[in-house]
């Protein structure tokens, strides 16, 4: 039978898997969150970013790509071409 892991080991495999983790998302495209949340009852969209909340949510595991087309949505969002 294998030994329980001490507490330090514990928290290298944590650390560990969250850097594995980290290094797997993409970070280089900003946010375009404004620290505005409230969500519009007519459109479903937040008020200060211009995004639903499933892009919200998902906007931390999308890839670089999937970020920019978004960016692009919401500046047509913006101007209105697109509700």
């Amino acid at each position: 039978m294998k030994p329980s892991l001490t507490r330090e080991e514990r928290a290298a495999r944590r650390k560990t898997r969250r850097e594995k983790l980290l290094q797997e998302l993409d970070t280089s495209v900003a946010s375009p969150c404004t620290s505005v949340c409230q969500m519009d009852d007519l459109t479903q969209l937040c008020i200060g970013c211009h995004r639903t909340i499933d892009e919200i949510r998902d906007w931390v595991i999308m890839t670089r790509d999937e970020k920019h087309g978004l960016l692009e949505a919401i500046d047509q969002r913006r101007t209105g071409m697109v509700a």
